[in-house]
């Protein structure tokens, strides 16, 4: 067979068509700012481009394809994103010093997703022309959908989740399955864990799931392989402990708020008595219901009475310890959650410029299959979410409990892996941001979902195509 015909060539080829479509050769389409860019924009040296727009021009209703640029560091959000964004950064301002064009930076991640695309089609279909095709259409189909794709013209995290994400189970299952691996193949690894579990703060206690993985992969060899990997185990391990405790305060605050005011007291039937048994005064009740960022609070979020009140007396031990002894509280918002667990992009943010005369926040539809499907189509309930576990999950057994390879058994265990990844993804924005923003929330844990899918769906056409083929699955 011609390379150029091998399945992960034909995907990449058709990949780089759609990002060149979507993304670059259209009207732009990216993503409305919420007020998250200033974190990010603070720290690599960025501003908006225009200094007198409106408000309503700025924030929320229209996307944005150029900023101004500034001095470097003017304040610090600690983020593996950094790295992705300062690259083109530097880059335009070496090249086109008067504003910084977004797409740069989508170029970027559309780089990376190609990467992602490749490999994971390459090592993971090699069976099967006909599968691997299917693969690669799958990965085309969900991955490559507008409601991923205009992330990567903005300045939110959730792209960084998203690439590396893909990145990370495309090398761990790369590694897994090579004959003999080698110290650099766990380099790779480690490298794509690092950016995943850096990306947010949210994020970090995935290393610590990882750690285990790097474990794992050093009981596929001996020698320095097997030292490496543990190596590399304890250090994202440490990694991830020290991103989670450099939190800015200001952010640890804002969660905390928005955790027991829009989350546990929401619709408490009992507000002071939630309070008591949090260690909280009562007087704290007349902000039950109430966000981080709502305007005309009976109290001020950042009024200094509420340190000593509130957030110098509880953490999210304190959150956790609560819902364990009030597990119907938990099932509650959980049910709440789910009722958005299929969005993968908010609605109220817009995807066109303002210079396009489109309606404020207008979602671009162009190429946007998957998102409309899930979104107008699949379940939005815990039943169907626990049932796809279900599914997933007996699968995934199958398979492990039959190998009797190791290789193919800590392949299993990786994905394994990215169900809990994506049970913790699905349960952090309740226990750390209430009922705040869910369908942007959840980003991580529609990642997960779509990869669990397209797995499901891979699995099913190679076995389909073996009980075709040779009478057996």
């Amino acid at each position: 067979m011609k390379p150029w015909f091998k399945p992960h060539v034909l995907g990449v080829a058709a990949g780089f068509g759609l990002l060149l479509g979507l993304l670059f050769l259209g009207p732009f389409v990216g993503v409305a700012d919420n007020g998250d860019f200033l974190r990010m924009m603070d720290t690599i040296g960025l501003h908006y481009y225009n200094a007198s727009e409106t408000y309503a021009d700025r924030f929320f209703n229209y996307s944005h394809s150029r900023f101004a640029y500034e001095h470097l560091f003017r304040g610090f959000y600690p983020s593996s994103q950094i790295f992705v964004v300062l690259a083109p950064r530097l880059l335009g301002g070496l090249f086109h010093g008067s504003w910084f064009d977004i797409r740069l930076l989508a170029a970027v991640y559309g780089i990376l997703l190609l990467a992602a695309t490749w490999l994971l089609v390459k090592y993971n279909a090699r069976a099967s022309w006909v599968t691997g095709l299917l693969l690669a259409g799958a990965l085309l189909f969900v991955f490559y959908d507008i409601g991923y794709l205009a992330y990567f013209n903005s300045l939110f995290g959730e792209p960084v989740s998203l690439v590396f994400m893909l990145l990370t189970f495309a090398l761990g299952l790369r590694l897994a399955f090579k004959e003999k691996p080698e110290a650099r193949d766990l380099w790779l690894f480690f490298a794509a864990v690092l950016f995943l579990a850096c990306s947010k703060i949210q994020n970090a206690p995935i290393g610590v799931a990882f750690a285990l993985i790097f474990l794992r992969f050093a009981s596929l060899q001996g020698g320095a392989f097997r030292k490496a990997a543990i190596r590399f185990s304890v250090a994202i391990f440490l990694i991830s402990v020290i991103m989670y405790a450099a939190a800015p305060k200001e952010l640890k605050h804002i969660n905390l708020y928005q955790t027991v005011f829009y989350g546990i007291l929401n619709g408490s039937p009992d507000v002071k008595g939630d309070l008591r048994e949090l260690g909280l005064p009562e007087k704290l009740e007349v902000l039950a219901g109430t966000n981080y960022f709502e305007k005309g609070t009976a109290v001020e979020q950042n009024d200094p009475s509420l340190v000593p009140d509130f957030y110098s007396r509880i953490s999210h031990k304190d959150v956790l310890a609560f819902y364990l002894k009030h597990p119907g509280r938990l099932l509650d918002n959980m049910r709440y959650a789910a009722k958005y667990s299929m969005a993968i992009r908010p609605s109220y943010l817009g995807n066109y410029e303002k210079a396009d005369n489109k309606p404020p926040r207008l979602l671009a539809y162009t190429y946007s299959g998957w998102s409309r499907f899930k979104l107008h189509v699949l379940p939005h309930n815990l039943a169907f979410l626990a049932i796809f576990y279900a599914v997933y999950y007996a699968g995934a057994l199958y398979e492990w409990l039959r190998s009797a390879d190791r290789r193919q058994q800590v392949a299993c265990e990786l994905m394994m892996l990215l169900g809990l990844i994506g049970i913790f993804a699905f349960l952090v924005p309740i226990l750390g941001d209430g009922r705040a923003d869910m369908s942007k929330h959840l980003f991580l844990f529609n990642v997960c979902f779509d990869m669990m899918a397209v797995t499901m769906f891979a699995w099913a056409a190679h076995k389909l195509r073996g009980w075709m083929f040779r009478g057996k699955p």
